[in-house]
C-alpha cells in the first residue's frame, strides 16, 4: 500500500500509484491569484494541476477547467473560515496531491495545513504587496509549509522565509 509520505516524490512511479491531482495550488483573488498563476504557469505542461480559490470567475478568465472555489476568510470571519476549513480539507483529501503550493491568503494557509496532514509537500510563497514585513498568513506559513518564501530579499533571514526572486 502506497503511504502519503511516498508520493511525495515527484518521480514517474509515485505518480502512476497516486491518484490524479500531482499539485493543488490556492490562492485568494487579486494579487494573490495572479502570482500563483504566474508561479504555476509552467507546472500546467507536464503536470496535473488543481486550481483553489474563492472567486469562481477568475477560473474562467484563466482559462482554468480543473479549479474549485473555497469560501474567502480571515481572522475576523470565524463563521466563514470554519467552512473554508471543511471546503479546503475535502478538496486535499478528496484529491490527494503530492505538491500544495499557495501565495496566500487564509484559504491557502488552510490547505497548507491539510497538505500536511496526508504527507504533501507544502510550499508557501509570501505575497509581493508585503514589502515592509510577512503577511499574518506568511507568518504562520513558517509552521506548515515545507518550503517557506518570501519575494523581498530584505524579508528572507537564516531562520526562514527564503528568497528566492520575485515573481512579477
Amino acid at each position: 500500500m502506497l503511504r502519503a509520505r511516498d508520493a511525495i516524490n515527484l518521480n514517474e512511479k509515485a505518480l502512476t500509484l497516486r491518484p490524479k491531482t500531482d499539485i493543488v495550488a490556492v490562492a485568494s483573488s487579486g494579487g494573490h491569484w495572479q502570482q500563483l498563476l504566474l508561479a504555476t504557469q509552467t507546472l500546467r505542461l507536464t503536470r496535473s494541476v488543481l486550481y483553489v480559490t474563492t472567486k469562481p470567475e477568475l477560473l474562467a478568465q484563466a482559462g482554468i477547467e480543473n479549479g474549485r472555489t473555497v469560501l474567502d476568510c480571515n481572522r475576523d470571519t470565524l463563521g466563514k473560515m470554519v467552512k473554508s476549513i471543511f471546503q479546503c480539507l475535502s478538496i486535499i483529501l478528496v484529491h490527494r496531491p503530492a505538491v500544495v503550493i499557495s501565495t496566500g491568503a487564509a484559504p491557502g494557509i488552510i490547505c497548507l495545513a491539510a497538505g500536511r496532514l496526508i504527507g504533501a509537500h507544502t510550499i508557501w510563497i509570501d505575497s509581493f504587496a508585503n514589502v515592509e514585513k510577512l503577511s499574518m498568513s506568511g507568518k504562520i506559513a513558517r509552521y506548515v509549509a515545507n518550503t517557506w518564501l518570501t519575494q523581498w530579499e530584505h524579508l528572507s533571514t537564516a531562520r526562514g522565509p527564503t528568497y528566492a526572486g520575485e515573481l512579477l
